[in-house]
């Protein structure tokens, strides 16, 4: 019989964390984009620092791209790239924020031109998606407004569910459409798809093979995001959950950093309620821009986050915890949560790492590595990626 050591371990083999394209070029705040030296400059080379990342922490081997920021002339060539290096492509995520057309929306758009372009563009997502082997369509949408009166609130909804549809039916037998909702921003006064509840009916009714994104950051202060994690695994609509962390808004910091204990609730949810299992088919993601931090240190020390809150959340003595919650004894249940995440598990994930074959200090690998001097000599001129690239 395994003891609790080993059937963390156990666990932690199969947990995968998917790392964004995005996430390895120049970010910044809305005032300035901050350029590094080494940064990617074409969709190839963000394959190559992701394959580092998963070189050295060996729980990364699926990358998301970002449609248009990481076009190519051929797909299936750009899947190929990223399997010789031990990645696959991930989910394909739709942009219908970034252009003039989109000013007042793009599938919720009053003007049925713009709407046409945006479902148009949602449809060679998934062209894309037939060719690199993807399948999961990420959507995400600025669409909302800003001042009362602007439009039609219910025409809006209207036309968001006459969209999605057109998109799921697009859909390949193993595809899925994934859709995430943020409270606010850039949109002030309504946005079309504010919260779980909204991507959750939506996804109901265009059936199962559409499911509810969940982003760390886009909630009110105060919410339990360990609640909607837990009712949405219960009712099979958990497709993806995006990892970062924040102080006020969406601020894509690095997972963990601000809220250490929130990362962990969440993971217990995750746990407890089977969303490792390869059956669950929950897309865990980082979706951060690291604005200020080396790009590819940032990532691997956010998978490291990831895997501690993790490895914390198995230790949680299940059965005592359900003892406790059954005899109503508030102090032993907490208890039972806080004795598991008052452990200190980096011990454990060295040895998991060494007994993986990997380096038991990632980061230390990587600087030791030689890569980031590396890709700083190589990569002068051209354009660097980074936000809106």
């Amino acid at each position: 019989m395994l003891d609790v050591r080993d059937a963390v371990k156990a666990a932690l083999k199969t947990q995968t964390v998917e790392t964004p394209s995005w996430g390895y070029g120049n970010s910044g705040t809305r005032f300035k984009v901050f350029a590094q030296p080494g940064v990617p400059r074409t969709p190839w080379e963000k394959l190559e620092d992701a394959a580092k990342v998963h070189e050295f922490t060996g729980v990364t081997p699926k990358v998301s791209l970002h449609i248009p920021w990481d076009r190519v002339d051929d797909y299936t060539a750009l899947a190929a790239y990223a399997a010789e290096r031990g990645l696959r492509l991930g989910a394909i995520n739709s942009n219908t924020f970034q252009d003039d057309d989109y000013r007042l929306g793009s599938v919720c758009h009053p003007d049925a031109k713009v709407r046409r372009r945006a479902v148009g563009h949602l449809l060679e997502c998934v062209d894309i998606m037939d060719a690199t082997g993807s399948t999961d369509l990420k959507l995400w949408f600025a669409d909302g407004t800003n001042y009362p009166g602007q439009d039609d609130v219910v025409a809006r909804q209207d036309r968001l569910a006459a969209a999605l549809a057109e998109v799921y039916e697009r859909l390949g037998e193993e595809q899925r459409l994934l859709l995430e909702y943020k409270l606010f921003e850039p949109a002030f006064y309504t946005t079309d798809v504010p919260d779980w509840g909204t991507s959750y009916a939506h996804c109901l009714k265009l059936g199962p093979k559409a499911q509810v994104v969940v982003d760390t950051g886009h909630h009110a202060p105060g919410t339990s995001i360990e609640f909607i994690v837990a009712f949405l695994l219960r009712e099979g609509k958990l497709g993806g959950f995006d990892f970062n962390s924040r102080f006020y808004a969406d601020d894509d910091l690095m997972v963990g950093s601000s809220d250490p204990f929130q990362l962990f609730r969440i993971m217990h949810e995750v746990t407890k309620n089977g969303g490792l299992a390869p059956a669950a088919n929950v897309a865990f993601m980082l979706d951060q821009c690291h604005n200020i931090e080396a790009k590819i240190p940032a990532v691997i020390r956010s998978v490291m986050n990831v895997q501690e809150a993790t490895a914390k959340a198995l230790l949680v003595d299940l059965d005592a915890l359900a003892a406790a919650q059954r005899e109503g004894d508030v102090l032993a249940a907490n208890a039972a949560l806080m004795d598991a995440y008052n452990t200190d598990v980096r011990p454990l994930l060295r040895e998991l790492r060494e007994e993986q074959g990997l380096a038991p200090e990632p980061l230390a690998a990587y600087a030791a590595s030689g890569w980031r001097e590396r890709i700083a000599t190589e990569r002068v001129g051209g354009e660097q990626a980074g936000w809106g690239a």
